[in-house]
């Protein structure tokens, strides 16, 4: 990590920077927009589209930029690139296509739309970062296979938690322990907010309520656990994950769980509530070595078997430039799928639900996300809750079960579907229970 400063004020003194364009200009947004212009050298945000390109514009001006380009073409991005100016546009796949463009960073949050940008990205040879965990986790492991197809890398970001914790499970294995827990700490978790509890925490901060509302269910915190869990090989220990509240310092957890259980399961990841300090992530490790075990006690961090390493803050779009370098110059990636998902999201009802209503969105009312191990996602043919929105229900659901496909009517023509289907057959085609046509 620490020589990605230099390798970047090499590109800026050799007046060859690392040229993003960047999907949705939102409260994260505009922040990165911020970050990039003034805050790292050796790199420029050369491209903004957001739906409402206002707001695209305005992300660039609170940054200090007041010279914006609106184009409406390839041609005319690839211009204004060349030119040294700054772009803006209300089509997405501009920026994927235009030549000039190192980097794409995704940050809609969007399943279905985020899925058609990154499939152009791909197709265009454009390396992505996503701050999309909901997409990620939901169909990011057949978006890594065309992604290595294709040569570029595909990866989430420092930054927000998932990222953090991969940093840290990195370090851990680096120094030769063996992770076992990646974990994240949690101030609040209560699987029945909506937008109309969260409507007054999200004006406060200048959020929408809807995504405010996902932390606050533990939708969100489910993405990125799943997404640490395909990055790592990891499993849940249960449904929802085991979720502990505690309100002493994380070092004093290492007790708590069973390391037999962990070391069965290949390592798990969790979450927990309330515990110092916060808001921050985890992991417990092991070490095999009676020596190295004896250091480990004289540097305080006790006799084991588990030691406890974390990471008090997480600093989200202050952080995502670092991700862009590290993919564009060092062909690393932050955190990405192994392979196989080992864990996914479901639906489960927030409310009861009844046959004939349309589901909303991650977010909203009608149903909050549990991680569950993909085995089970597969045998019980249960409904990944990035594909949830927009579905029919046949018939009534009582709240806090999980939805299956056999509850449900997919809407037609998505690509997000398409793709999770085609994820299920290439990764177990023995077990492929849904067919999208």
């Amino acid at each position: 990590m620490i020589i990605i400063d230099r390798a970047l004020q090499a590109r800026a003194t050799a007046g060859n920077p690392v040229k993003v364009g960047m999907i949705g200009a939102g409260f994260m947004g505009r922040g990165i927009a911020n970050q990039i212009i003034n805050s790292v050298p050796g790199m420029e945000l050369v491209a903004i589209f957001n739906r409402s390109i206002d707001q695209a514009q305005r992300a660039y001006q609170e940054a200090g930029i007041e010279e914006i380009e609106v184009v409406n073409s390839v041609g005319e991005l690839e211009a204004a690139i060349a030119q040294g100016k700054y772009a803006i546009t209300e089509d997405a796949k501009l920026i994927c296509q235009a030549e000039g463009i190192d980097a794409i960073i995704e940050v809609t949050g969007a399943v279905e739309f985020g899925a058609h940008i990154v499939m152009e990205a791909i197709a265009h040879r454009k390396h992505i970062i996503m701050m999309n965990a909901e997409l990620d986790g939901t169909i990011g492991c057949i978006l890594k296979v065309y992604a290595d197809k294709a040569g570029v890398i595909l990866s989430a970001c420092d930054g927000d938690q998932p990222g953090v914790e991969m940093n840290l499970y990195r370090f851990v294995k680096s120094i030769g322990l063996t992770p076992l827990l990646c974990g994240n700490i949690k101030g609040l978790q209560d699987p029945y907010r909506n937008p109309t509890t969260q409507e007054a925490f999200a004006k406060r901060w200048g959020q929408k309520a809807h995504m405010v509302t996902s932390f606050a269910d533990g939708s969100k915190i489910s993405f990125e656990q799943a997404i640490v869990a395909n990055a790592t090989g990891m499993k849940v220990a249960r449904r929802g994950m085991l979720g502990y509240d505690f309100t002493g310092h994380v070092d004093e957890m290492t007790n708590m769980y069973d390391v037999d259980q962990l070391k069965e399961l290949g390592g798990i990841v969790d979450y927990v509530v309330g515990t110092k300090p916060g808001p921050g992530v985890f992991v417990f490790a092991t070490h095999d070595d009676p020596k190295q075990r004896h250091y480990l006690n004289l540097y305080k961090l006790g006799e084991g078997p588990l030691y406890s390493f974390y990471t008090p803050y997480h600093l989200c779009h202050f952080e995502v430039p670092l991700s862009v370098a590290r993919a564009v110059l060092f062909q690393d990636a932050v955190m990405a799928p192994l392979g196989a998902p080992m864990v996914d999201v479901v639906a489960t009802a927030k409310i009861d639900l009844k046959a004939g209503e349309t589901l909303d969105g991650i977010g909203y009312y009608m149903t909050y996300g549990q991680c569950e191990n993909s085995d089970i996602v597969q045998q019980q043919n249960l409904l990944p809750m990035g594909l949830a929105e927009g579905c029919r229900l046949k018939r009534d659901i009582p709240k806090d079960q999980v939805l299956t496909y056999d509850d449900i009517e997919l809407p037609t023509g998505r690509l997000c579907d398409q793709l999770r289907a085609e994820q299920n057959k290439y990764f177990a085609p023995e077990k492929v229970l849904v067919t999208v046509g």
